[in-house]
């Protein structure tokens, strides 16, 4: 357990830091409403909060569906039958991120042990993992812990299945809403990937890169 603790650890989300979200959903997207993706998707970012929130939980594949037709009766956009769906059954195949490769394969070339906690199901996720170039250590889904962030359960889950010691633990994630606030509440040492410049809306970020090029040596100046 004392060498357990040791073991310097990198958490990440996968959608928007790893995985190319976006660039996916507006290709999906357009395949059902070819040229009218663009205020579709502004409603369905601010949707899927409210989703995911709700109760009883749902998987993230009705997710998707159900944030996916409150956006198009929003924007007055008629799905064809089955068409909700196109986001689940393409997000499997979104594209990574050019940076990742590089920076994940540093990361393990420097010892970090490397886990996920995302807000999907798992036999989505299981899709995604293909493509990446690394063997992940863990991957907690929202499916598994039954909520989304930025609920804490992820963190907790991966906290009491890993007991990491202090300052040896560093989160590192895009969504400022779904993952630097938690971690932030829980006093996790967090790296913001603010890869579309946005502008925080308080300071809680330990780091802000706008990439992943230079993540590997920021985490060696992370470790305690």
């Amino acid at each position: 357990m004392q060498e357990a603790a040791r073991q310097h650890w990198a958490t990440f989300d996968c959608y928007g830091t790893l995985i190319d979200w976006e660039t996916g959903m507006k290709r999906a997207m357009e395949t059902i409403v070819p040229g009218n993706t663009s205020q579709l998707l502004a409603h369905y970012y601010e949707l899927e909060k409210q989703v995911e929130g709700e109760q009883p939980f749902r998987s993230y594949r009705n997710v998707l569906a159900e944030a996916l037709r409150r956006s198009a009766r929003a924007t007055g956009v008629v799905l064809a039958s089955g068409a909700e769906h196109v986001l689940a059954n393409t997000l499997p195949d979104w594209p990574v991120f050019p940076d990742v490769r590089r920076s994940l394969n540093a990361l393990r070339a420097a010892g970090w042990k490397l886990a996920i906690l995302s807000n999907v199901d798992r036999d989505l996720i299981a899709g995604t993992v293909r493509h990446l170039p690394v063997t992940f250590d863990d991957i907690i889904t929202a499916e598994d812990v039954r909520g989304y962030k930025p609920s804490l359960n992820h963190f907790h889950r991966f906290r009491e299945k890993h007991q990491p010691a202090d300052g040896h633990w560093v989160h590192v994630a895009r969504s400022y809403y779904h993952d630097i606030v938690p971690a932030a509440q829980l006093g996790i040492p967090r790296v913001w990937i603010n890869r579309s410049g946005e502008t925080a809306p308080e300071p809680l970020a330990t780091v802000e890169l706008p990439n992943l090029l230079t993540l590997a040596p920021t985490l060696q100046q992370l470790k305690a």
